[in-house]
């Protein structure tokens, strides 16, 4: 096999590792606020809004030391070590107590960082500037796949479940640590690309001059372009999109007693139909970072467009006490009567919004710091992880309406956001090809 189709295979077992870590780690983010309300015990005060707000508090601080920790240890290791982290949180739900609950969110915190600075680093190492953008959108279209596999099992077995039971919560966790676990271990089939078909051997194998101090790495990365992009990315994602399609929209739909005794099992069907719209987007928009002459932003308005149809028909059909319904959900009138489809068909434009804004993010930003993946990965994550702590903390307290609303304003200020980034990226461009002459 030649360097080209070795890099090549190396983003599809990036893709398939992701993906079976994510089907386990997504479906948990997805169903335990629900389970947590139905959890009988009164010694458990915890909160699934409360834990994923540690997790991206502490992820964004973490992100000062992950480039440090995957110069060390190397990339491969670091997505090992950081999948062990995630699969001892979702089994922790097994037989949860408060205690462990947010001890484990903490420690998931610091995986995260680690994980996803590694793995930015290992998609830049294995593209060169004509290939980035398609593996960009191949790795983002197999890790989507992660929302459609687990979702589909939420939704058979809670099929008819007004009641999460213990023995329901059990067999589910369980299943998800397994899987958790195969998606750490195919970390270890990565390949180290040959030299001539990495962009730079200093992103690949990052060496000590090259990491002198913490500080140095963050600042250097930290440039007006990563400030634009972080601020996009945080507004637009996981400051927003991220948190409200991974925790908050789906405990909406399970609250909702006008969808009758299978609310709980639709949790799991609306998490598909996200699945489906992450890997279609992810698929197409990927491929056509190769051949659109027109650059990026078409594509990012799109998401934007596509996401303001999901959010008005959110608003008219979901209760907007349906984000901080207690246990027996809210019977509670939305401005339509509420309709299933509708409900699946926002969740599929949820999925397909997203899918526009990572695909242009993960080629955007892979391009510009091909030199210094790894810390430019970082602080970008520093500044959208801190954002999506708050959204997950004000997720315990905002009706729906209020949500929808900041999703509104400033996905459209990250928007205008991106396109400048965009133009910054062409204008380099122009002025390259220009000292070329």
């Amino acid at each position: 096999m030649g360097p080209e189709g070795k890099t090549f295979l190396n983003i599809i077992i990036l893709g398939f590792g992701f993906m079976f870590m994510f089907t386990a780690f997504q479906t948990c983010g997805n169903i335990e606020q629900t389970v947590i309300k139905n959890f009988n015990s009164t010694e458990f005060h915890g909160s699934g809004y409360t834990s994923m707000a540690i997790i991206y508090g502490v992820f964004s601080a973490s992100n000062l030391i992950a480039p440090s920790v995957v110069a060390v240890i190397g990339p491969q290791l670091s997505m090992f070590f950081s999948g062990l982290v995630y699969s001892g949180y979702i089994a922790m739900f097994i037989h949860p107590f408060t205690w462990t609950f947010y001890t484990a969110s903490v420690f998931v915190g610091i995986a995260a960082a680690i994980l996803w600075t590694a793995q930015g680093n290992l998609l830049t190492i294995n593209s060169t500037d004509a290939t980035i953008g398609r593996n960009s959108g191949i790795f983002w279209a197999l890790l989507q796949f992660s929302l459609f596999f687990g979702n589909i099992y939420i939704y058979f077995a809670w099929q008819g479940h007004v009641h999460i039971t213990d023995k329901d919560r059990q067999t589910v966790f369980i299943s998800l640590t397994v899987i958790s676990l195969v998606g750490s271990f195919l970390f270890f089939l990565i390949q180290r690309p040959e030299p001539e078909a990495t962009p730079s051997e200093a992103s690949e194998s990052l060496p000590a001059e090259s990491t002198e101090s913490l500080c140095s790495q963050a600042l250097d990365a930290f440039n007006l372009n990563v400030l634009i992009l972080t601020m996009f990315e945080c507004v637009t994602r996981h400051c927003l999109e991220l948190t409200f399609f991974s925790g908050v929209y789906g405990t909406c739909i399970g609250a909702m007693t006008r969808f009758g005794e299978d609310a709980k099992s639709l949790i799991g069907l609306s998490g598909i139909f996200i699945g489906i719209g992450e890997i279609l987007g992810g698929g197409v928009f990927g491929m056509l970072n190769k051949a659109n002459r027109l650059g990026r932003n078409p594509i990012v308005l799109l998401g934007m467009i596509t996401h303001y149809v999901a959010f008005y028909l959110i608003f008219l059909n979901i209760a907007s006490d349906a984000p901080i319904a207690p246990e027996e959900g809210t019977p509670g009138k939305a401005y339509l009567t509420p309709s299933i489809e509708v409900a699946l068909l926002c969740s599929f434009l949820l999925g397909l919004g997203d899918s526009c804004f990572n695909t242009q993010l993960l080629s955007i930003v892979g391009f510009m710091f091909r030199e210094d993946s790894a810390p430019a990965f970082a602080v970008f994550k520093f500044v959208q992880s801190i954002t999506a702590a708050l959204a997950f903390f004000y997720s315990n307290y905002l009706f729906l309406h209020w949500q929808l609303l900041i999703m509104v304003i400033v996905g459209f200020l990250g928007t205008l956001s991106f396109f400048v980034a965009e133009w910054m990226v062409v204008k380099s461009r122009r002025d390259t090809d220009y000292d070329s002459i």
